[in-house]
């Protein structure tokens, strides 16, 4: 590998001038500069930027540590992070755990789940990151960022329920608020509802956006029009039927797998989704594209979730901390961002 040593030799000039000229320094002559810069290309010589940054104790570097990369969830995360971290020129070392592959959805009730999350951050900070973004496969409690970290951390779609460090997550009130008063505006009143699992925070904070919505165009709130579901397409089979017999027009799915579900029991039932009865999703998933009719659901602000989560860290890192971290609930930090209703054919006005 060539070394700058190399380079000025070459050119029969200091290494401190070879060093001058790539870090734009001015006090380089222009003649000087063009000719180290040919021979830089004709050497095919490239600074190592790792012993810079080590040297200068600034990596530009932030660890992204990400529970499982398979998860819907987590490239459109991801990909916030790495177009905000290629606009402030930082570098990200990315970490996938593999847990859910590893373990199944219910990796986080191990044991050793914290020990594994630990030593993980332990890992980023010896490869001298300034600073951690944690990104959990689904929203929930996760006091995982030890309080005693010496370097900034944010969580990106999930509370880290820490008054040091912010979390970054989906404003789900405002999200099903927002497709059920779509639905009202069509027209609908009997609307039911296909929750998520019970101890979800997804599921608690769409049934209340659900009810506000019902609640602010004053209609009756009827505890029988919601039913029970546990996010996979089969639980929207099962509680299609149950929708339909309570004489409904419209059903919100809180995700779009349950809303596959019921498109499938409407198919074999040969009811017609669009036009016998309303449905909309939630998450705007690839399926929501494929089923027929286009299914109107709310897209996750999953990008953004992570370009504010990466924006938060630099902030941090740089010393610039902006209004946003005092936007705190409880002592807590937390940034709400919002979806956008994708409206298609599913949902009829009556």
């Amino acid at each position: 590998m060539i070394t700058i040593k190399e380079v000025a030799k070459e050119c029969n000039v200091s290494i401190a001038t070879v060093s001058n000229i790539l870090n734009n320094k001015p006090n380089v002559g222009e003649e000087t500069k063009q000719k180290v810069l040919r021979v830089i290309e004709e050497m095919n010589y490239t600074p190592n930027t790792v012993a810079k940054n080590l040297k200068t104790k600034n990596t530009r570097t932030i660890g992204a540590l990400i529970e499982d990369i398979t998860v819907f969830c987590a490239p459109e995360i991801i990909d916030g992070i790495t177009n905000y971290c290629e606009q402030k020129k930082y570098n990200v070392l990315l970490i996938n755990l593999r847990l859910y592959k590893k373990y199944g959805d219910d990796y986080f009730e191990r044991e050793d789940f914290f020990n594994i999350v630990r030593q993980e951050i332990r890992e980023l900070i010896s490869k001298q990151v300034e600073g951690i973004i944690y990104v959990p496969a689904h929203e929930r409690n996760l006091k995982c960022l030890p309080d005693d970290l010496a370097i900034p951390a944010v969580m990106a779609y999930g509370y880290t329920r820490s008054k040091k460090f912010p979390s970054v997550v989906v404003n789900d009130i405002q999200g099903a608020y927002t497709v059920t008063n779509y639905i009202i505006q069509q027209g609908h009143k009997r609307i039911a509802v296909i929750t998520g699992k019970d101890h979800s925070f997804h599921t608690k904070d769409r049934l209340l956006g659900y009810q506000k919505a019902l609640y602010d165009n004053k209609i009756f709130y009827n505890p029988e029009f919601v039913i029970a579901g546990d996010w996979s397409k089969e639980s929207g089979y099962n509680a299609a039927a149950k929708a339909i017999e309570k004489n409904v027009t419209a059903i919100f799915c809180m995700n779009d797998q349950m809303a596959g579900g019921v498109y499938k029991w409407l198919m074999e039932t040969g009811k017609i989704v669009g036009k016998d009865i309303s449905i909309a999703g939630y998450d705007d998933r690839d399926v929501s594209l494929y089923m027929n009719p286009l299914l109107t659901t709310l897209r996750l602000p999953l990008h953004q979730i992570g370009k504010k989560a990466c924006e938060l860290l630099i902030n941090q890192i740089e010393g610039d901390v902006k209004k946003d971290l005092y936007n705190r609930k409880n002592g807590e930090i937390i940034i709400e961002e919002e979806g956008e209703l994708k409206i298609r054919d599913s949902v009829m006005p009556l």
